[in-house]
């Protein structure tokens, strides 16, 4: 799975890194709800006074997500013959 990373500089003007968003195929059924969320979770980091440098949205999925959906997300690739 391919990951992404996304810098801004919030309200106060730190910098802040969101790091582990999942880079989903365009026929990927949860391809809105990741999108939906990841801007739900930067309005959110944005208006924060005292933000974090960095954030994983990998960890912001796991509270919010039903656990079911979550692991069809960011479930791995087994690899055929151990290659």
């Amino acid at each position: 799975m391919l990951f992404k990373s996304l810098e801004f500089k919030n309200a106060v003007g730190q910098k802040v890194k969101v790091v582990e968003i999942p880079v989903l195929g365009e026929d990927n059924p949860y391809k809105f709800m990741i999108h939906v969320r990841l801007q739900t979770f930067i309005t959110s980091i944005y208006g924060e006074m005292q933000a974090k440098k960095v954030y994983s949205f990998k960890e912001y999925l796991k509270r919010v997500l039903k656990w079911r959906d979550y692991q069809e997300i960011y479930k791995a690739d087994q690899l055929k013959n151990n290659a």
